[in-house]
């Protein structure tokens, strides 16, 4: 179950759970860390239908000052899927961060190989360009050239990943490939379909709520309890808007404003992630809420 913030996918899984006899892995790479509770949007309330308590996985298990990597989503993914597989409950995987979503189809045997952070330091000096220079100059054998071959998309990847796409390159040119994990899953994609109008509706509505109800105080109380400054402006969007207000960079008005707009923008760019998994071959059902029902009833229907 896939979609942008704040387009009710977590409720819809639930659902889907409900009726199901399944369980929920979330696939959100905040969620995983405690004490990270409104601004993730963790909602815990929404995974209880009927009086029944929906379980979950894979939401607060590690601290917020322990940096969670998509190798270790990767094995804790496998862990819970096999888990829930084995007691006969359906695994309905939940959440809107594609490189997650996507380690469901892909081979990610690379993700073991470690950050170098001294290089990573020494590659952000320079400029997109400079850097996707960089990778295309680099001289790798036959085998690594299959695994990260240079294709065109490099042009629309962040910086960040075109960092990443060096550093194993690099790594690589003196290094046998990683073993090839083996892929267990077959999954059904599903996303929630919403209209952008209504998509930024809901994100300032609810944005408006949370910093009416708490969202500041659970900053603060992150900083009391040891998360920096520094650490909290890269847990997110939320957390990093809140930390420039209390630091007094911007007011009242600019943290909604500036906030809003940057939840948007992200928004967008989840939108664009999914159309680019579409792009590469994966087959996503989108589905609006208002016809949950229908969904439910075909995929009863299928299991029977």
């Amino acid at each position: 179950m896939l979609g942008p913030t704040a387009s009710g996918k977590t409720l819809l899984a639930c659902q889907l759970a409900y009726h199901l006899n399944g369980e929920i892995i979330s696939a959100d790479s905040r969620q995983v860390y405690k004490k990270l509770n409104i601004g993730t949007g963790k909602d815990l309330k929404e995974y209880k239908i009927k009086g029944e308590k929906i379980p979950y996985h894979l939401i607060d298990i590690c601290d917020a000052n322990t940096q969670f990597y998509l190798h270790d989503f990767i094995r804790e993914l496998k862990k819970c899927f096999i888990d829930i597989s084995v007691r006969c409950h359906i695994p309905i995987i939940c959440g809107g961060t594609g490189l997650y979503l996507e380690a469901l189809e892909k081979d990610h045997s690379l993700t073991q190989i470690q950050e170098n952070h001294e290089r990573r330091k020494e590659l952000n000096e320079l400029s997109r360009e400079e850097l996707i220079k960089l990778f295309r100059e680099i001289k790798s054998p036959p085998t690594q050239k299959a695994i990260i071959p240079v294709k065109d998309d490099i042009e629309t990847d962040s910086k960040k990943r075109i960092i990443r796409r060096i550093e194993i390159a690099e790594y690589l040119k003196d290094h046998p490939l990683p073993e090839k994990q083996e892929n267990i899953y077959k999954p059904k994609y599903i996303g929630v379909k919403i209209t952008k109008e209504e998509r930024n509706k809901r994100i300032d509505a609810r944005l408006k709520y949370r910093l009416e109800n708490g969202l500041i105080e659970e900053v603060e109380g992150l900083l009391k309890k040891g998360v920096s400054h520094e650490r909290l402006q890269f847990l997110g969007l939320e957390y990093k808007f809140i930390s420039f207000y209390l630091l007094k960079q911007i007011n009242k008005k600019e943290l909604f404003t500036q906030l809003s707009t940057a939840i948007h923008q992200f928004a967008k760019r989840q939108m664009t992630w999914y159309r680019r998994m579409e792009k590469h071959g994966i087959e996503i059902e989108w589905v609006e809420l208002e016809n949950a029902e229908q969904l439910i009833s075909s995929l009863k229907d299928s299991r029977q």
